[in-house]
């Protein structure tokens, strides 16, 4: 058994006989109080966030989980098809388990798996993703001056909020977690 000493954000944890994820953790210590830690989860199987107060010392029941990196194929239906590039094993990961950020996979991007044991229980695409803008409505010659935003839909479907500087045929770089935009892509020519 460990302590909510040995807790950190991207722990993953049994409480209440479910696996959560820690999203956020914080030690706090309120003037003449006792210390506690703060933490945010999400319940890896219905996606819920919940927010619960460890006191100091607490044991926890830490779960034993390993990462590997698969390539993104295609989407079929409600799952992901993933390859594992060693042993060229394809797997079927639900869709939920990106959460929103399944918009932003391409083929041939590597994902991040989470498995306890053999069974996948989370699933995250890469943090940052380069994509192409397939629409977006013409930015007005001089209005660069505040900073507002448009929308903007990718090669990939999503919908992401992009400057207005920014046109339809340009590379730009998306962060998944915020889903927000970044930057500009250089392309090679």
């Amino acid at each position: 058994m460990a302590n909510t000493g040995d807790i950190g954000v991207g722990s993953v944890l049994r409480f209440n006989g479910e696996l959560c994820a820690i999203t956020e953790y914080q030690h706090r210590t309120p003037g003449n109080l006792r210390a506690f830690y703060q933490a945010k989860m999400r319940n890896l199987k219905t996606g819920k966030q919940t927010e619960y107060r460890f006191r100091s010392g607490e044991e926890v029941e830490l779960v034993r989980v390993d990462y590997k990196l698969l390539q993104f194929i295609y989407p079929e239906g409600d799952f992901m098809v993933v390859m594992d590039n060693e042993t060229f094993e394809q797997m079927h990961i639900p869709t939920i388990m990106f959460g929103d950020t399944y918009e932003f996979l391409k083929e041939g991007m590597e994902v991040k798996i989470t498995f306890e044991g053999d069974n996948p229980i989370l699933a995250e695409p890469p943090v940052f993703v380069e994509l192409e803008i397939t629409y977006t409505e013409p930015g007005v010659k001089g209005d660069t001056a505040t900073n507002t935003l448009k929308p903007a839909t990718l090669e990939t479907g999503a919908k992401i909020m992009i400057p207005l500087f920014v046109d339809t045929g340009e590379r730009i770089k998306i962060d998944t977690r915020t889903r927000t935009y970044v930057e500009r892509v250089k392309q090679a020519k």
